[in-house]
């Protein structure tokens, strides 16, 4: 498979060979989480160039790697208070998505699992 062919098929295929990982449906595509928490989704605003990926990574892992391949790694406006980065799959080969999808997962497997809205809500005593 060459470069160029990646898509969401194989992020999915991918993704869903780390433990704990679902898929779930952001919008109407696909996205992955792990125990509730985001690890990756199709990049759908505006601002984020046509097969793109989301990753939940962190800002520090962000930095590094837009400041190593700023080509295939970048960021928008829209997505930049968020800890994630924007990958080109046109510009990735198979490898390196493995590798930064590994690096979402951890950073979504060590946090605590996320709670429904509603269960949170009754906490809090909101409706």
């Amino acid at each position: 498979m060459s470069t160029r062919d990646l898509d969401m098929k194989v992020v999915r295929q991918l993704a869903m060979a780390l433990p704990d990982v679902q898929e779930c449906s952001t919008h109407g595509h696909s996205s992955f989480k792990v125990r509730g928490q985001m690890l990756a989704c199709s990049a759908l605003h505006k601002s984020a160039e046509p097969n793109s990926l989301v990753l939940k990574v962190g800002t520090s892992e962000r930095a590094a790697l837009t400041s190593e391949n700023p080509d295939a790694f970048y960021t928008t406006d829209h997505y930049f208070g968020h800890p994630v980065v924007l990958v080109r799959l046109s510009l990735v080969d198979r490898q390196v998505l493995k590798s930064v999808l590994k690096i979402a997962w951890l950073q979504a497997s060590t946090r605590k699992p996320a709670r429904s809205r509603k269960v949170a809500n009754r906490r809090s005593g909101a409706k």
